[in-house]
């Protein structure tokens, strides 16, 4: 069956709040009209879009949205003459869908689909095949929450009704009673005794009723004090197990990992919790006004068993706001001073208690670990102990209509001035962490409430100079990728197991060059931090590395770490190296000996690129050629620098050097390197005679270039402690067409 036909079945509240979410976008009505239409074209994605890498959802979004404003248009006239209403809301859908998502049809696309499943997990009492078990949990928690809320309004309302109907009863008893009092003639006796009698019988009766009332609001009063340990359970999993995941991933996105964005869906979690709050602690008002306005004796007792409810309701909804308030684009990690960045904070809660009406300001400051530390244990914070001075640094939380939030987003900030705390030991400026914190104070309602709310940012490293970019990532990235959601600020481990810094390695490399490491890359990068040229045979899990080992001490025989060697290498792969590594023509993490036992198996020609152990961001070429012997020899070229590079690419160095034949292990390097080859012109047009340079090795043979010129300029990578004695290249101007 379709699923819009079972989703009209659902009771009454249920179609209010999915009505509500399409509602932020189109008119339900919509959805009914166009049912089979939407299904098909929606539902066929939803198991499918984790699949989707970004340029592909992206297109599938841009597409749904013109086929969408086609059907609309089209089907419009169909209404004409039957119903103008729905043919007119057709016709401004197609308008307001041109003018709100041209620029951006993810947002409809995704917001659509959370809608579909919404109404599956209403339908089927479970959330679609590839939701995991947390937030099927939460969808069922919500679901049940709001039927019991909206089951106690109804019988709130019945009871009020009752309360008014026996208060009425209550004052025609008092009079009757004083009719009888009345009643003093001996003629009137017999009317004297049946008034009586009737007085009697509405008493019993009114008793019998107040005893009832009575005990259904007892029996309300529970089922509020119920509502209230779901709504903290609620609670719970969204704000404290959901949203902490979401923060803890962007922690992992600083280092690379893809960031599910799934605030719009906390979000929807947050505002329908907000609404169960808001509608709870309004019943509970409700009930407490209607028995002190309605003159009738109640329990004194009864009050006592309201206010710590309404207490408990008061302390959630602050809860709720206070936890709501997200810093959903970080600040940069590593900022350097009188450099301009931006942040973007978002208030989830915002639009369903419309606290923007009272335009909230946000400020914006820098503080310390140590205040942040008193920030999150006090609770307080005075802009008197700021750490800097931030330019830019206040705004405004308003309401973006187009995507149903309330935020604000920083685009011009800068940070002018850091006090730094002195520093022990071997600490230096680029492990010290400070972070950004955002402060802002709501009022609920008419003004009742008031709510002061503060958000830190990720950790941030400040620097002034960019050589002190590398170590600085090297704080950043051992904090994104080993700090506890519920740490003090900005507490890491020392040591980690290994496997967890291969992850976070991994995840960087991938992130800055498009390929992830192979299993022979990582146990490279094991060895190296590690110190030994050797597999250790430890088992790798019971193998915990140093911070110090990471990036404090200098590997063997070096003046650099671990880290520096590893970001160096990250460095030349992303801005030189990225298409050649992409496409697996690049080993790159390979000891020299066992880069010459490969090579020594091969033919003459063989050659392969390994990163450099001696030079901090080079990339060598080593191949097979002959001896003086005529015997098989390695060879390993001075490594090529991100300098070079700047001035002729890498496979254009691999065509000039003839003696590169075959990349290992049989791949010409015309099939491997031949599509990013240069491609020189072969006649000037301006009058000038047409140079190029070329790569050639002195000393070893490499066939000959036409008109090649016997002078020579030599620009040579610096020799400085290598690894392997090597060969040097030089770059030479040859003279191809004279005119």
């Amino acid at each position: 069956m379709a699923l819009w036909n079972q989703t009209v079945k659902l009771p009454g509240e249920v179609m209010m709040t999915i009505k509500q979410h399409y509602n932020e976008v189109m008119p339900i009505e919509i959805r009914h009209f166009l049912a089979p239409w939407i299904e098909e074209r929606i539902l066929p994605t939803m198991n499918m879009q984790m699949d989707y890498d970004p340029h592909q959802y992206e297109q599938l979004a841009s597409n749904f949205l013109s086929d969408f404003i086609l059907e609309l248009e089209t089907r419009a006239p169909e209404f004409g003459g039957t119903n103008v209403t729905v043919q007119l809301c057709f016709t401004e859908m197609a308008k307001k869908l041109r003018q709100r998502f041209q620029h951006d049809p993810i947002q409809l696309f995704s917001h659509l689909t959370r809608c579909f499943q919404m109404e599956w997990s209403y339908v089927n009492g479970c959330a679609m095949p590839y939701q995991n078990a947390e937030i099927v949990e939460v969808n069922e928690k919500l679901h049940t929450l709001t039927t019991m809320v909206a089951s106690n309004e109804e019988e709130n309302r019945q009871l009020k009704l009752d309360y008014e109907r026996f208060s009425l009863e209550y004052h025609d008893l008092i009079k009757l009673t004083t009719f009888v009092k009345t009643l003093t003639d001996p003629q009137q006796t017999q009317q004297l005794e049946q008034t009586k009698v009737q007085v009697s019988e509405q008493q019993k009766r009114l008793n019998d009723f107040l005893n009832a009332i009575q005990n259904r609001q007892l029996t309300l009063i529970g089922k509020i004090k119920e509502v209230i340990d779901q709504l903290q359970q609620a609670h719970d999993l969204i704000m404290v197990k959901q949203l902490r995941l979401w923060k803890a991933n962007q922690g992992l996105a600083g280092n690379g990992a893809p960031l599910n964005n799934n605030l719009d869906t906390i979000q929807q979690w947050c505002e329908t919790l907000a609404d169960n709050l808001w509608n709870t602690k309004t019943q509970i008002q409700i009930l407490s006004k209607t028995r002190q306005t309605i003159n009738v004796p109640i329990d004194p007792n009864l009050p006592d068993l309201l206010e710590p409810s309404k207490k408990e309701i008061i302390n959630l909804l602050v809860k709720l706001v206070t936890a709501s308030f997200v810093i959903e684009k970080q600040p940069p990690q590593v900022m350097k001073t009188n450099t301009r960045f931006t942040s973007t904070v978002r208030l989830l809660v915002g639009p369903k208690l419309n606290i923007q009406m009272n335009s909230p300001s946000v400020r914006v400051s820098i503080v310390s670990e140590s205040q942040a530390q008193h920030v999150q244990q006090s609770n307080q914070y005075s802009e008197a102990l700021a750490s800097g001075e931030i330019l830019n640094n206040s705004g405004t939380l308003e309401y973006q209509q187009a995507t149903n939030q309330v935020s604000v987003s920083f685009r011009n900030m800068q940070l002018k001035k850091i006090k730094r705390a002195e520093k022990k030991g071997t600490e230096s400026v680029m492990d010290e962490k400070f972070a950004l914190l955002f402060q802002s104070k709501f009022q609920i309602g008419s003004g009742e409430l008031v709510i002061t709310a503060w958000a830190l940012s990720l950790p941030v490293v400040v620097i002034v100079h960019g050589n002190q970019e590398p170590q600085s990532w090297a704080t950043i990235t051992w904090d994104n990728a080993f700090a506890d959601p519920t740490r003090i600020p900005f507490q890491v481990p020392d040591k980690v197991p290994w496997p967890r810094l291969a992850d976070a390695l991994n995840m960087k490399f991938k992130a800055a060059t498009g390929r992830t490491l192979s299993e022979g890359n990582l146990q490279f990068l094991c060895e190296k931090a590690f110190r030994h040229g050797t597999p250790n045979t430890l088992n790798q899990n019971e193998m915990y590395i140093s911070w110090a080992q990471f990036c404090k001490e200098p590997l063997p025989d070096r003046t650099y770490t671990f880290w520096e060697w590893f970001y160096a290498v990250m460095k030349l792969t992303r801005e030189h190296l990225r298409n050649p590594w992409q496409d697996g023509l690049i080993i790159g993490f390979i000891h020299k000996k066992q880069a010459e036992d490969m090579l020594m198996k091969c033919p003459i020609g063989t050659f392969l690129l390994r990163f450099s152990d001696s030079e901090l961001g080079g990339v060598t070429i080593a191949w097979v050629g002959e001896g003086s012997d005529q015997q098989p020899q390695i060879f390993m070229l001075q490594p090529f620098l991100a300098k070079d590079f700047a001035i002729r690419s890498l496979p254009d160095h691999i065509a000039d050097l003839q003696q590169l034949v075959t990349l290992y292990p049989d791949i010409s390097k015309e099939k491997a390197f031949g599509k990013y080859f240069t491609a020189f012109p072969s006649q000037a047009n301006n009058g000038y005679v047409v140079r190029r340079l070329v790569t050639q090795v002195p000393g070893v043979p490499m066939g000959s270039y036409p008109n090649t010129p016997s002078h020579s300029m030599s620009i040579q990578s610096p020799d400085h402690t290598r690894d392997t004695p090597s060969i040097s290249s030089s770059y030479t101007g040859s003279t191809l067409m004279q005119l």
